[in-house]
């Protein structure tokens, strides 16, 4: 095959330049994978109403999150273990996400340290964060990333508890040696642990994950740092509500990629009630399903303000490093710039609920 010309067709050649256990683990969903397949069908069942006879001879495609400007309204999500997928991992990474003027968030579980990521950009990066058992690690780590300049917490909501992943339960997966938890092992000596007939990510959380954690300890998670606080995970109207009212200043529409609870509702489908719910008084993102420039533009449609992406970033990664990372957001940024222009849009200004119809 040539050079690929959409994620689908990186995804396909990404497979062969993975192991099994670490392509498994970044492709795979929930039990039956319900959930994961239904977050690309939503898209599907979503139809565009273009306008027509609108100048768009110039397209813009900028905007600002949290007050931080993007050239496009897209984020990479946070994902574990990227040096599984080539050995400059997030360092990669973030190295795209800077030149390509888009905003990344880096994971708990990243195997390049916060600190390390953070000297790729000084431009939008977010620290995802999972609230430890241990509530002096989890300080740590938020501390951390105020010092290392990231813009915003942004707390994964939706994983009290791992949600059962069988493939890598059969992979029984774990890191290979040499690779680590890199913001963990050194700061508490935490590791991935090699359990046999079982996932090591799904004991790591049992031992390690507070699954007690609840809205009272957003208040918390404020006190011990001035960036503002994201929540990732939200799936209803009213969870949405209660994160405005506990301070959340962005929400992120999301299922997890479909790697939590099987059966739960696609991140699309879930996105008008939030953006009803919140009614302006917070930034609205989503992830969950998102392949071409056709479905950032229906995302923003229903009231997205940017959408997050992440496998595909992983393929890219496999394939090319940064330069492989690179082209996979110039391929969206061309389809979204093409979608927009095609839908009679000049701006993400111009971009409202008239463009879409729903099922």
């Amino acid at each position: 095959m040539n050079s690929p010309i959409n994620l689908f067709e990186y995804e396909k050649l990404a497979k062969a330049h993975l192991s099994q256990m670490a392509f498994d683990y970044y492709s795979s969903g929930a039990w039956d994978e319900i959930t994961l397949q239904d977050n690309r069908a939503a898209f599907a069942r979503i139809k565009l109403r273009p306008r027509m006879l609108v100048d768009v001879s110039n397209i813009n495609l900028t905007t600002k999150i949290l007050g931080v400007p993007l050239q496009l309204p897209l984020l990479i999500a946070p994902m574990a273990f990227q040096c599984l997928a080539h050995l400059d991992g997030e360092m990669a990474t973030a190295e795209a996400a800077a030149a390509s003027g888009i905003g990344m968030v880096l994971s708990t579980l990243s195997t390049k340290s916060l600190e390390e990521v953070a000297t790729v950009s000084n431009g939008l990066q977010w620290f995802q964060l999972y609230i430890h058992k241990d509530r002096g690690l989890t300080r740590a780590l938020v501390e951390r990333a105020y010092r290392a300049g990231y813009k915003a917490i942004c707390l994964t909501v939706d994983a009290p508890v791992l949600g059962k992943r069988e493939r890598d339960q059969r992979n029984e997966f774990t890191l290979p040696p040499g690779l680590h938890p890199a913001n963990l092992t050194q700061m508490a000596g935490l590791d991935i642990p090699l359990e046999k007939g079982e996932s090591g990510l799904l004991t790591y959380f049992a031992q390690q994950i507070n699954p007690g954690v609840t809205w009272q300890d957003l208040e918390w998670l404020q006190s011990i740092s001035p960036l503002p606080l994201v929540l990732k995970g939200i799936l209803r109207g009213d969870d949405a509500v209660r994160a405005v009212e506990y301070g959340a200043k962005a929400i992120v529409v999301s299922n997890h990629g479909g790697r939590q609870l099987d059966g739960a509702i696609a991140s699309l489908d879930a996105l008008p009630e939030i953006f009803a719910a919140v009614d302006g008084q917070a930034q609205i993102l989503l992830d969950g399903g998102i392949r071409r420039g056709t479905d950032i533009l229906k995302a923003l449609a229903l009231g997205a303000d940017a959408v997050l992406i992440g496998r595909p970033i992983l393929w890219g990664l496999a394939l090319g490093g940064v330069a492989g990372v690179s082209q996979v957001i110039s391929l969206l940024t061309a389809e979204l710039t093409t979608a927009i222009a095609l839908s009679g849009c000049a701006s993400l200004q111009d971009i409202d609920s008239s463009l879409v119809k729903l099922p």
